[in-house]
Order: C-alpha cells, then sequence, then structure tokens
C-alpha cells in the first residue's frame, strides 16, 4: 500500500522487495516514481477505483502522468458507484473500446434502507441532530457534510453537547483517519463526520443510520451516501436535513430516485417559511 500523509520509508522497503499487486493513492505514487523507487514498465492492469471522483476532484493530471510509465499494452478497469455524464466522455478519452458493465441502475436505492427527511433552517441543524441523538436506537451513524471545515464545525459542536464524534477528510493525515475510523468501528466514537471524498471506500458492517447534515449537489452522490447502510442483507435508516438552499438539490435527488422523501414534519425545528411559502412542494 502505497500513500501519502506517513513515512515514505516503510513504502521504499516494500517496493525494493518488489510485489504482485500495489495499491497506491496518485500523489505519493508520482513521488516515488520520480524518486526511482516505483517503476511501472511491467504492469499488466491497471485499475482505477472511485473513478468519477478521482478524475472530477482534479487528480486527472496525476492519473495521466502515471498512465504515461505504464506498458501500452495493458488492461485498464475503472470502478465507479456512480459515473455522471461530464465524466463519461474524459473516462472515454482513456479508454480503448470500453465495456461498460452495470450492476445496478444509477438511480437505484436499497430497499431495505428507510429514508426521512427534515425541512430544517440552516442554524437548528445542530440542535435538531442532537435532538435525534437522544434515541439510543442510533448506536452509530455516518454523517455527511459538504466541507472540510463544515466537518470539523460540526464535531465541535457534538463534542460540546457530550457526544463523541470524530471527523474524516482529505486535510486529516492518513494516520489520523485510520485512527478515527477503527474508533468508530470499534464503538469508541459514536458518530462519524465525512466529507464524500474521504468517506469513499470506507466499508462499515451493520452500520444503521446514515445522515446528510448537507445535501449533496450532485444527485447520484446521495445514493452512493445512503448505499452506506443496508448493506449485506441488513436493514438500514437514511436521514436526510434539507435547508431552504438545499430544495433545489431535493428536487434533483428526487428526481433521480424517482421518488418522494418521505418528510417527518413532527419535530421541535420545522424551517420558518415566509409568507408567501407556507408550503414546499
Amino acid at each position: 500500500m502505497i500513500v501519502g500523509g506517513v513515512s515514505q520509508k516503510a513504502q521504499e522497503l516494500e517496493l525494493e522487495q518488489g510485489m504482485d499487486i500495489l495499491i497506491a493513492t496518485p500523489g505519493r505514487l508520482i513521488d516515488l516514481m520520480n524518486q526511482g523507487f516505483a517503476d511501472l514498465r511491467h504492469v499488466q492492469i491497471l485499475v482505477l477505483d472511485e473513478a468519477d471522483r478521482m478524475l472530477d476532484m482534479g487528480f486527472i493530471h496525476d492519473m495521466r502522468r502515471i498512465i504515461a510509465k505504464l506498458p501500452a499494452k495493458r488492461q485498464t478497469l475503472f470502478f465507479s458507484a456512480t459515473m455522471p455524464p461530464e465524466i463519461t466522455s474524459l473516462v472515454n478519452s482513456l479508454l480503448k473500446n470500453p465495456m461498460k458493465i452495470e450492476i445496478t441502475p444509477v438511480s437505484s436505492t436499497a430497499e431495505r434502507i428507510q429514508q426521512a427527511l427534515y425541512f430544517v433552517d440552516k442554524p437548528n441543524k445542530l440542535p435538531l441532530l442532537i435532538d435525534l441523538l437522544q434515541d439510543k436506537s442510533i448506536e452509530s451513524a455516518l454523517v455527511f457534510t459538504r466541507t472540510k471545515h463544515g466537518a470539523d464545525r460540526l464535531v465541535r459542536g457534538l463534542t460540546k453537547a457530550a457526544i463523541t464524534a470524530q471527523a474524516i477528510h482529505g486535510d486529516k493525515s492518513q494516520n489520523a483517519r485510520q485512527a478515527a475510523l477503527n474508533n468508530f468501528k470499534q464503538g469508541v466514537t459514536r458518530l462519524l463526520v465525512a466529507t464524500d471524498i474521504a468517506a469513499r471506500g470506507i466499508d462499515i458492517e451493520e452500520l444503521s443510520h446514515v445522515i446528510n447534515y448537507n445535501l449533496p449537489n450532485i444527485p447520484e452522490t446521495y445514493v452512493h451516501r445512503i448505499g452506506r447502510t443496508g448493506r449485506a442483507g441488513l436493514s438500514g435508516i437514511a436521514i436526510s436535513f434539507c435547508e431552504h438552499e438545499e430544495i433545489p438539490y431535493l428536487k434533483d435527488i428526487e428526481k433521480l430516485i424517482k421518488q418522494k422523501i418521505p418528510v417527518i414534519e413532527d419535530h421541535p425545528y420545522p424551517m420558518t417559511l415566509p409568507e408567501d411559502r407556507k408550503t414546499i412542494k
């Protein structure tokens, strides 16, 4: 495994011994390639996991540099939970005569996942979350925020309310992210607060709740988020908060999944609406 955020010395030693499979993040791999520790001339298969996020988050230039060092004759596999149309053309430029295999449609949501929607004003999101967490049946939950700063801010607010929570995002070191994930899996931490890019690749067994503290602006991301629960035949619950500015995101999500998310109206922090918008459609 070749990743940044940790010392590269151990990785250098492993590379010198040779291996059958190398799993790497682009930045650290390029560093080691430039230093002469990684030689990709004999690679037979290239796998790009989380292809949509990898390309959408600015890794395309790094990937082109890596691909340029690979043999022309190879097999290339892209894996992704979602594939927005704007990424497809980029993918096609990197593949030759690709075969597309879809396991399930991008709009599908697991039947076992119970979805719920709370309309709430932005300042009341934290109080509403704290109120919901009084329910002891929510033993653990993966909470999604839109930004890294938002994740850190939410963790501080939850900690003040004596709710154990840790953040996991791109600004955290690899060791810090792994520690937070381990604490969550072991039940030391009740909530894991994550951004979408950090949550990719996380596989947590028996995760009962996913909470969208912020709705995603890409509807396919909603499907991916709530799919973190309800795995391996288990049931799951997906709770979403929606503020005024996120209503267009909600409409896009419901259009994609072809269903209305059930609205919970009986809660202590209902959204305040101007007189001309007393109903939300």
